[in-house]
C-alpha cells in the first residue's frame, strides 16, 4: 500500500482511506457505477419520479477499493436515495490514489463523457495530498478550481471534507482542516465536514489493510451523509402531459 512516502501512525492511516494501490497516472481509469437496490427494492415513487444525476468525483473511497461490485459509496448512496423515493443515478468517477491535482486534471474529460449534465457533484479529494506532503495551499487551489469548473457548468457541489492527524504538526493541521470549510463558504457549496467520521476509531468497520472501510463501514458513511446529498438535489418537475 502506497502512502506517498510518508510513514504515519495507524490512526493517520485511516485518513489515507482514499489512497489506493496505484495513483491515477498509473491506473488511468475510474470505477464503473453499478446500481445496487436495497433489499426491499426502490419505492414506487422513486421509479415514477424524474431521474436525478449525481457525479461522484473522488479517490478510492468512491472507487470502492477492496469491496465487491455494488458495495462502494456511490452505489450504496444510490440505493439509499432510492429507498427514500428519490430516483437518483450516481455516476462513480472515483480513482484510487487520486490527488486533488489528478482530479482537476481529469474533470473536463469526466464531465464531457457524462450522458447528461449532473444535477449535483460530490467532490471527495485531498487526503492523498496530505499523505504525500503536498502543501495545503496547493490542495486548496486545486479544489477551488474543481468547484469553479463545476459551477461554470451550472452543477451544484457537495464538498466531502477530510482532516489531518495531529502528528503532522499544528501548523499543517490548521491549514489543511480549514480548506473544506473555507471553500464551502467561499463558493457557497454544500459541505460534509469529515466524510469518514463514522468509521474513525472503529476498527471493525475497516478492512484488514487498516486503511479502507468495509462494506458495513461504507453503509455507515452513507447513512451519515445521505441527508446532505438529498438536500443538495434540485427538485425536478414531471414532464408535462401531452395535450389532448
Amino acid at each position: 500500500m502506497r502512502n506517498g512516502g510518508l510513514t504515519l501512525v495507524v490512526a493517520t492511516a485511516l485518513l489515507g482511506a482514499c489512497n489506493g494501490d496505484a495513483p491515477a497516472s498509473e491506473r488511468g481509469e475510474a470505477a464503473v457505477s453499478v446500481s445496487t437496490e436495497p433489499s426491499t427494492g426502490p419505492s414506487a415513487s422513486a421509479i415514477a419520479a424524474p431521474q436525478l444525476r449525481i457525479l461522484a468525483l473522488g479517490d478510492s473511497l468512491f472507487a470502492g477499493y477492496g469491496l465487491q461490485a455494488g458495495e462502494g459509496y456511490p452505489e450504496r448512496l444510490e440505493a439509499a436515495l432510492k429507498a427514500r423515493g428519490i430516483n437518483a443515478r450516481v455516476s462513480n468517477a472515483g480513482v484510487s490514489g487520486d490527488t486533488s491535482a489528478a482530479g482537476l486534471q481529469r474533470l473536463s474529460f469526466v464531465l464531457d463523457n457524462e450522458d447528461e449534465v449532473p444535477d449535483v457533484a460530490l467532490v471527495e479529494l485531498g487526503a492523498n495530498d496530505m499523505l504525500r506532503g503536498i502543501p495545503a495551499e496547493q490542495t486548496r487551489a486545486n479544489l477551488s478550481a474543481i468547484i469553479e469548473q463545476l459551477q461554470e457548468r451550472g452543477i451544484p457541489v457537495v464538498l466531502m471534507g477530510m482532516r489531518a492527524p495531529p502528528n503532522l504538526g499544528s501548523g499543517y493541521v490548521g491549514q489543511f482542516d480549514a480548506i473544506y470549510r473555507d471553500l464551502a463558504e467561499q463558493h457557497g457549496v454544500g459541505l460534509v465536514p469529515f466524510l469518514i467520521e463514522e468509521v474513525w476509531g472503529r476498527p471493525e468497520l475497516i478492512q484488514p489493510d487498516r486503511l479502507h472501510p468495509t462494506a458495513p463501514g461504507i453503509d455507515a458513511l452513507v447513512a451519515a451523509t445521505v441527508d446532505d446529498v438529498a438536500a443538495a438535489l434540485p427538485e425536478k418537475e414531471d414532464e408535462a402531459a401531452p395535450a389532448d
